[in-house]
């Protein structure tokens, strides 16, 4: 048998009895696929891990609590067998083959009838890999985690034959750092044919695009007699309806500050598909980057995410900053560089202390990040002697002196 490489193919378990025996890590590792693939699973174990257990509580699995015993396999399919009892997994092994069940043996695969291939999903394709004359997990495991991550994010291209539908894709790109966009994210950017790009977007994605994809910078959209969002909906409209996939890349998270439902409401009313992709918002990563916890165990409970781009004595302001000065939690500030001396100014006139700690990090989780430290007393003049310029996220709160420090 060891002559003859493995046969693979796929097992449709739906419905169909698996028995599995023994509750350790094993078991553990193995349940969550066989469960997604629908199997009607018999667990045969005295004992279990906590979370083998809790699938048990829950009625995902039925959990015979003894040791194996023959004929426990009778009328199964598949059989996972991984006991710490090596005579009880051989004797299970001989009521399998005499049975015809197909089964797998975690202590000794060459005694197996099956071998359980690494096997990884993405966008509809379950990738298994085999090695061809018997298993070799961490090879297995190191080929399947590469080709999944090529599919994930886009570097092995595996286009759809299948005619692909006009829409557009809202995408969240992060706070800078291209491998913080989403894997969501990178794989719709690798089948787009035209992607319109914000400024703050992850830019160094854009040179990994193949050569026939249109790249349109946001900021370079010619307006003419429309306002700029207005403008940027018009392309999303005009592409989309030419048939095109598009993706309208943006930075942080498209519905933070980001104008993300005024492009999807355009999108509904000129019947365009949308779909929309989270990104994670420079409002926590950053910070976070930046050796700085938005809330900390005894010091800050709750963290509000504001933005900066108006005063708040202009008469355009949305913010209860009376109620913000008056809080114990974390103020996070996004495009408030240019403001945050008028900001400071009224957060101490509201009552937040002169000597509250104020951290600037700009450029968040790029190769050119830095902060720069103050309080509210003194942030107005170190912005100005620092040269502090956007992009930057303001932490303002005790939780900027709690933090590790780390810097780029």
């Amino acid at each position: 048998m060891a002559e003859h490489p493995a046969y693979p193919v796929g097992l449709r378990l739906s419905g169909r009895r698996v028995v599995v025996l023994g509750g350790g890590q094993v078991a553990q590792r193995r349940l969550p696929a066989l469960l997604a693939a629908g199997a009607d699973i018999t667990l045969i174990s005295p004992e279990a891990t906590p979370s083998v257990e809790a699938m048990a509580d829950t009625g995902e699995i039925r959990w015979t609590r003894r040791p194996y015993e023959y004929g426990d396999l009778t009328d199964a399919w598949y059989a996972l067998i991984a006991t710490s009892d090596h005579t009880a997994n051989e004797a299970a092994s001989a009521e399998a083959e005499t049975h015809r069940v197909w089964c797998v043996r975690s202590d000794d695969a060459s005694a197996a009838t099956a071998w359980t291939p690494a096997t990884g999903r993405s966008e509809g394709v379950t990738v298994a890999i085999l090695t061809t004359d018997r298993p070799d997990p961490r090879r297995t495991a190191a080929i399947r985690d590469a080709v999944v991550e090529g599919l994930r994010d886009g570097t092995l291209v595996a286009p759809h034959q299948r005619t692909k539908t006009p829409g557009v894709a809202l995408v969240g790109g992060g706070p800078g750092d291209p491998d913080l966009i989403t894997v969501r994210g990178r794989r719709l950017l690798a089948e787009a044919d035209v992607v319109i790009a914000d400024r703050l977007g992850p830019r160094d994605l854009l040179a990994e695009l193949p050569p026939h994809v249109e790249v349109i910078d946001a900021a370079k959209i010619p307006y003419g007699r429309f306002m700029a969002q207005e403008a940027i909906n018009n392309a999303l409209i005009e592409h989309a309806k030419a048939g095109k996939s598009v993706v309208r890349l943006k930075g942080g998270d498209p519905f933070v500050f980001g104008r993300g439902m005024e492009e999807a409401q355009a999108l509904a009313e000129a019947g365009i598909a949308c779909t929309v992709v989270p990104g994670i918002s420079s409002s926590i990563s950053v910070p976070g980057a930046a050796g700085i916890p938005v809330t900390h165990r005894g010091v800050a409970h709750e963290f509000t995410v504001v933005s900066g781009h108006v005063a708040p004595d202009d008469e355009r302001s949305l913010v209860n900053w009376q109620a913000l000065a008056q809080g114990t939690g974390t103020l996070v500030v996004l495009m408030g560089v240019d403001k945050i001396g008028k900001i400071a100014e009224t957060l101490i006139a509201g009552g937040r202390a002169p000597e509250t700690p104020v951290a600037l990090v700009q450029e968040g989780t790029t190769a050119a990040q830095r902060r720069v430290d103050a309080t509210l007393a003194t942030v107005a003049e170190t912005v100005v002697a620092e040269e502090v310029r956007p992009p930057a996220v303001i932490v303002i709160g005790d939780v900027v002196g709690v933090g590790t420090g780390n810097q780029r």
